[in-house]
């Protein structure tokens, strides 16, 4: 039996190669940042754990701050896709104020967030890695935004119920970011109960005013 050309596998062009290997690097110094924290991120660290050669690494991002540069515009792709994902498995049941709060804290979890912290850190001192901080946050948000506004569809338009989101986040990361000190995720999850209860309170302030 011959083969056709249709069977034969597609050799990668040079392009995909080359946005192949960025992605690998840049997903490396995601990682580097969550094991290392900012400082310990290094060049080589990040070729090592890439599987590149740093000749590569060089190649791609000339220095430390050209990859972090563009690990944060990948992070928060990464970030926006993990909030469509996440709401896309939420089922709201009969309490949907519940659901929302518990949705952020499971989109602040893992190692997206841990590498998220360690550059708004790093940016606090170094204005190249702020300006590109500020440069993708407010997309972050708004997904966080339209992800919260599926489960809130009629509420989340108004800017209180907007307020509201920014207020919770605000609350839950302060939370996260305390516990990375003495990590103790039941305690942290204690602590986040404890500020859902206020959280609940403002959430039906909200809604009882955009129901007037």
């Amino acid at each position: 039996m011959t083969s056709t050309a249709a069977d034969k596998p597609q050799r990668r062009t040079q392009e995909q190669r080359s946005s192949e290997m960025r992605v690998r690097l840049l997903d490396a110094t995601i990682d580097c940042l969550v094991e290392y924290g900012y400082a310990g991120t290094t060049t080589p660290r990040v070729a090592e754990r890439a599987g590149v050669t740093r000749g590569a690494q060089v190649h791609h991002f000339g220095s430390k701050h050209d990859l972090v540069v563009a690990a944060i515009k990948h992070l928060a792709e990464r970030r926006v896709a993990a909030a469509m994902s996440e709401v896309a498995q939420v089922r709201v049941g009969a309490d949907p104020v519940g659901t929302a709060l518990e949705f952020l804290w499971d989109l602040h979890q893992g190692p997206l967030f841990i590498a998220t912290v360690e550059l708004w850190l790093a940016a606090r001192t170094d204005p190249v890695l702020a300006a590109a901080m500020a440069e993708v946050e407010p997309l972050v948000n708004t997904a966080v935004l339209r992800a919260v506004a599926e489960l809130f569809p009629d509420d989340l338009h108004r800017k209180g119920a907007r307020d509201f989101t920014y207020t919770a986040m605000d609350a839950l990361r302060g939370i996260l970011v305390a516990n990375f000190v003495a990590p103790d995720p039941e305690r942290a999850h204690r602590r986040w109960h404890r500020a859902m209860v206020d959280l609940r309170a403002a959430a039906a302030a909200v809604l009882a005013t955009g129901s007037r």
